[in-house]
């Protein structure tokens, strides 16, 4: 089994690759051959990291988002799955795209990871019901941040080509300005609530396996950041009804506060030990 996960893991970073470089040629030279080809590769793609994540759910008895490894893989099956819904649902040219090189690029992260089982001396106090959903919430929450993120780079894309009179079949194949900023709203929406449930289900646990409550812990500082900021887009956006180029900036700043807060705090991290 573990032999079998292996490969398919292989083979799934290589459709990834071959999928991701299809919708690049699609971009540069608007070939729908190629986009159609690079969607079936990318169907799957879904299709094998699927079966590999059920293979390690067998293996270890277990969801397995626990580990940096897990996590990082969990995260770019929701990137995935995410893109394949939404670009059915509002066909949105190149948001599979630019949403899949994140997940490429994370996924081909995971392979620096130790991709082993959780510490035996923590497998009790890790296989936790509440940490489980604490982790799926919070992941689902930076999924959405991340297609959101995208939106917002598709919006200055268009916004550059405008200002720049550079008429072509790219710039047809972008939605309008207002329906991308409306779409990225709707994500960081989504986003939000996800990541505050998936907060307050972390403190819930450490309180009642830890006894303790890590509040100025790395990873829950810059946990705290990302809320503040993604809750004030919100604010400016709903109450302000602040739109345009300066909205689109926030919303990739609160993106890249995202990554800091995913790779660096995780190095000062002591609360998030089973990150090792």
């Amino acid at each position: 089994m573990v032999a079998s996960a292996g490969i398919i893991y292989v083979v799934t970073i290589v459709f990834y690759s071959l999928s991701v470089f299809g919708y690049f040629i699609d971009f540069l030279q608007t070939n729908r051959k190629v986009n159609r080809i690079a969607f079936w590769l990318l169907s799957i793609v879904w299709v094998l990291q699927t079966v590999f994540f059920i293979i390690r759910a067998l293996q270890f008895d277990r969801l397995p988002i626990i580990t940096p490894f897990e996590g990082l893989f969990f995260y770019a099956w929701l990137l995935v799955t995410l893109s394949l819904v939404i670009n059915w649902f509002f066909r949105v040219d190149f948001l599979v795209f630019f949403t899949n090189v994140v997940g490429f690029v994370m996924m081909a992260f995971s392979l620096f990871t130790p991709d082993g089982d959780v510490p035996a001396d923590l497998n009790d106090l890790l296989i936790s019901e509440l940490l489980v959903v604490h982790v799926t919430l919070i992941m689902i929450a930076y999924a959405a941040f991340t297609i959101a993120f995208v939106f917002a780079v598709l919006y200055l894309l268009q916004h550059y080509l405008l200002k720049r009179k550079q008429w072509g079949k790219r710039l047809l194949r972008l939605e309008n300005l207002p329906r991308m900023e409306r779409l990225s709203f709707m994500m960081t929406t989504f986003g939000v609530p996800f990541m505050l449930l998936g907060f307050i289900l972390g403190f819930v646990w450490a309180s009642i396996q830890l006894q303790q409550l890590p509040w100025l812990d790395a990873k829950v500082l810059g946990s705290t950041v990302v809320l503040i900021v993604y809750s004030m887009y919100l604010y400016l956006w709903a109450v302000k009804h602040r739109r345009g180029y300066n909205m689109a900036l926030f919303n990739i700043s609160g993106f890249l506060i995202v990554l800091i807060n995913y790779f660096l705090s995780s190095e000062l991290t002591g609360f998030h030990f089973w990150y090792f």
